[in-house]
Formats: C-alpha cells, structure tokens, sequence
C-alpha cells in the first residue's frame, strides 16, 4: 500500500501555488490525503510574513506533534517561509520534527522522504475551486520595504520565463481553469532580472491568447516603476479583468520615505489617476499600514483624508508589527496598540460607507459574475471586480446554479462588503 501524504498549506496564495505543485509531483508514489490529524506524512507548508502568523503557524506545528505522539501521524515536515526565517529557533524548539526545508522545499523534500519523480514543469494539483487558479510569475523581492521581511526569507527577485508560464497556463486551461490570478511578491517588476527589463504586458498578452481564460487578474502590484504600458493593455484585452492590486501603504510622503517605498505623496497619487483615467470604471485595490512608528496624528489624519477623498474600491487595512530583521526594526514600536487599533477601526468604518455607497449605485444593473460556491438555498460569485477570498461576494438566492459558471445577473440589493443578485434565464 501507498503511504498517505497531506500536505497543509498556511499562508498566501504563493504558498498554495507551491504546495499544488508538491502534490503534483509526490502524488506519483503517495497516497493524496486532506487528513492532517490522520496521515503517514504531514507536510506543513508555513508563513513567516507577521509575528501573528509566526504564533499561528507554531501552534500548528504543536498541534501537529501531539497527533504524532499519539500514533496518527508517522513524520512531519516543517516546510517554507517560516523556516526559511527561523530554522536554527525551530530547530531547537520543535526536534520532534523529522525535517525542516525553507522556500527551496520542491526541490529537496521529495529526495528527503525517497520520492523519485522528476516534477515536470507546470504540473499541479489544484486546492483552489477548479474554476479559478493562481500563476506564480517571479519570486523573491529586491524592494527595500522597512517593514517587511520578505526579502531576507525568500532572496532576490527571481522571474519565470514567459515560454514556461504560457506552459503552465496552458496546463491549468486544460484543467478547467477560467480565471488565471497573476502573483509574486511583485509582480510588476517581472522580467527584470531574466530580460533585464520589464516585460509584465508581453507577459499579459501572450496569456490573454489563451481563450479558455475568460478572467485574467493581476495581483500584488507595486507602484514604484509601475510599467503604465499595461494600463492601455488592460483597457483594450477583453479577458484581462478591469481591476488591480497595488498596496500603496500610506500617502504621507515622510512616512513613505521612512518606510523606504520609494514613491512620494505627489507621485502617487498621479499614478492613481493615471490608473483611472486610462482604463474607465477599473476597480483598485490596496492595503495600508497604521501605526508606523512616528505615526503622528497628523499623518494618520492625512492618510483618513486622502482615502475619503480617492474613493478606493476594496481596502484593506494592517497594524503595523515590529519584525525582528527588517530596517524598521530599530525603529521600535512607537505608536500605541490600542491607538493604532482606534485608527484601523475609523480607516474601515470610512471605508465600509465608501463601499456601500458604491454598492448602492450598482442595484438594477446588470453584471456577470462567476460562481464559487452553491450552497443549499443560495449561490456566492463574485463579479470581475473582486479576487477571491479578500473581496466581495455577490449572495444569488439560487441554488440551481454551477460552480464555475458564468451568469448574467441582476444586482437588487446592496450590503457594505456583499451584493444581492438575481440571475437571469
């Protein structure tokens, strides 16, 4: 018999891309289980990105070790982003462990545990719904973000050729895939290394040939030496959706520049505009960081300000976490916890009116949206403006639909953060 492999990914959709990619390949000498409490081998797949996620992941592993201790689970293997930051401490902590592997695991895990299948390129086994998947286009990130410790886990930035995406786009089409999701940790700096240049539009062009994609979302953007020759591309490519994410972080051009974004309040705020003026009714997407040190309230009041007055379509909003390693460390924590709770709060009680404001106007149109699930007496989508998991939903009052389908619907009703559809015969 077959020995059973679960593999538990926490974390980004980067991670689930790699973990797909594991599957695929152990998948050839081992028995495929979604069990972790009940498996011969448990590879966990971790995130190391936020001292919140480093508490979540451990207790995870701990979780994880009593199984073994009590016979269910034979080995674990700790793998990814939070060994890649912490291996000698997780060495120590945790030797129950039977292996730990950093970002680098695809390579080295399955010589580890006697697999022999070379992985051909491409290949995977998807964990996402079948109708939507994720194209991991470079990895690595060469920004010198003060709060962020990506660069010291995953190394510098490392992209994919365009002949070997297009393979694995073409492999996910066959799948079923009718929406392909563009990430990396930048997405918009793709080919700068393999090319030496920029070459994220060929990239788009060459997957919109692909007619099986209907959607094409381009995630994780990042504004400095945005290649705005993508904009009239978006604008005018009818299967690349009007939409996209770019983490601006604030808008105080003092606090970007001790943050070390290279960007300034003037710059980018033209981009924005640019964004919008170029291609008509896109849906942006960002994050912003509260509390970081030297925060004033004067600054947190011009970031409250500049979010009323641009009108974002989907936001989300962080508190800033000291991590060890990164340049802002030494800054310490400055700002208060329970003051940089208060500014998360008010910044998404602004933008929950700002979204429903714009629901509101969107009741009696008609739009297309996909389905992602059914449930048993409504169906959720999503329209071309929101990515899963982190955006709005559209609640349809129907179960006779299908997963991974497309409908013209009727928008009749508006929440904050949902819409309320009918779908049309």
């Amino acid at each position: 018999m077959k020995k059973k492999v679960c593999v538990s990914t926490l974390g980004c959709p980067k991670n689930i891309v790699d973990s797909e990619k594991l599957i695929a390949t152990l998948n050839y000498e081992y028995e495929i289980t979604d069990n972790p409490n009940q498996t011969d081998y448990l590879v966990i797949n971790t995130c190391g990105f936020l001292q919140s996620s480093v508490d979540e992941n451990e207790d995870y592993v701990q979780q994880a070790i009593k199984l073994k201790k009590l016979g269910k689970i034979e080995k674990i293997f700790v793998v990814g982003c939070l060994v890649s930051r912490f291996s000698k401490e997780l060495t120590k902590k945790f030797p129950e462990i039977d292996g730990f592997f950093g970002t680098d695991f695809l390579d080295k895990l399955p010589k580890k545990i006697k697999q022999n299948h070379n992985e051909l390129y491409g290949e995977r086994k998807l964990l996402t719904p079948s109708h939507y998947a994720y194209l991991k286009i470079s990895d690595g990130c060469e920004h010198n973000c003060a709060f962020c410790a990506i660069p010291a886990i995953k190394g510098k930035f490392n992209s994919i050729s365009i002949e070997k995406l297009v393979e694995e786009a073409k492999y996910l089409a066959k799948l079923g895939v009718k929406e392909l999701i563009l990430i990396a940790q930048d997405t918009t700096s793709y080919g700068i290394d393999f090319y030496q240049q920029q070459k994220l539009n060929e990239l788009l062009l060459e997957l919109s040939k692909i007619e099986q994609f209907k959607w094409i979302r381009l995630m994780y953007t990042y504004p400095r030496k945005f290649p705005e020759n993508i904009l009239e591309t978006i604008n005018l490519t009818d299967n690349i959706v009007k939409y996209i994410d770019m983490p601006i972080q604030h808008i105080n051009t003092g606090i970007l520049k001790k943050m070390g974004r290279g960007m300034n309040k003037e710059n980018t705020i033209n981009l924005l505009n640019n964004i919008r003026k170029s291609v008509p009714n896109i849906a942006i997407r960002t994050t912003f960081i509260v509390g970081f040190p030297g925060e004033t309230e004067k600054e947190f009041a011009e970031l409250r300000d500049f979010v009323e007055e641009f009108q974002f379509d989907r936001m989300g909003v962080f508190e800033y976490s000291a991590e060890i390693g990164t340049p802002a460390y030494k800054y310490g924590d400055t700002v208060a916890k329970d003051v940089k709770a208060q500014r998360l709060e008010e910044l998404m009680l602004l933008q929950q009116k700002i979204a429903l404001n714009k629901n509101r106007k969107l009741i009696g149109k008609e739009m297309t949206v996909l389905i992602d699930e059914v449930a048993d007496n409504h169906s959720i989508g999503r329209t071309q403006s929101d990515a899963p998991d982190i955006d709005q939903q559209v609640i349809i009052k129907s179960k006779n639909l299908i997963q991974g389908k497309f409908y013209k619907t009727k928008i009749v009703d508006a929440r904050e953060y949902d819409l309320i559809g009918k779908a049309l015969k």
